[in-house]
């Protein structure tokens, strides 16, 4: 009896502390954007205006103890225009045993694109904070859903000069961490 004890004791104690971060050598995660809500665009009644799609990629690389790098690029349709976001990020994974918390923030552009806005917009400055929480499926596996809070103006050029419209959003995103 004391002998299943002393196994199951260690069974659990390898699950619970290998199913963290804390071990590995590299870190590695990808992920896409779920949705995204605009907080500030409007259509002319005074609607939120939402996407038809939302595409992209999140990707972060990382150590243990350090902060890790990684990049997003989100795209929203509405049609025959687009809204592309590059964003650049430092991020840190919080060494918690059993769940993986991530905090980052970053910087970038946001470019709307349609037929003729290069000449009456410009790139503008991006930046934006996110929290990810990770689920381990595996040892060194992990299921993540994220949060981001981005801040992003256009600015206006030529006949749109001073319009400057706000792209300002709401991300969530799922995404899947591997440890190596």
């Amino acid at each position: 009896m004391i002998r299943r004890i002393m196994i199951s004791c260690i069974a659990a104690t390898t699950l619970i502390l290998f199913s963290t971060q804390a071990f590995a050598l590299i870190n590695f995660s990808v992920g896409i954007p779920l949705s995204q809500t605009f907080t500030k665009l409007e259509d002319s009644d005074g609607n939120k205006v939402k996407p038809e799609s939302v595409s992209g990629t999140f990707i972060q690389v990382g150590v243990p103890i350090l902060p890790g790098i990684g990049m997003d690029n989100i795209e929203s349709n509405f049609g025959d225009s687009k809204i592309a976001t590059t964003i650049y990020n430092l991020y840190y994974l919080l060494p918690i045993p059993v769940i993986n918390l991530t905090l980052g923030a970053g910087v970038g552009s946001t470019e709307f694109k349609c037929e003729g806005c290069s000449s009456l917009y410009d790139k503008g400055a991006t930046s934006q904070w996110y929290a990810s929480f990770g689920f381990p499926i595996i040892p060194l596996f992990d299921l993540h859903l994220s949060y981001r809070s981005i801040n992003a103006k256009v600015e206006g050029k030529g006949l749109a000069k001073g319009t400057d419209p706000d792209f300002s959003s709401n991300v969530m995103g799922i995404g899947f961490m591997f440890n190596f």
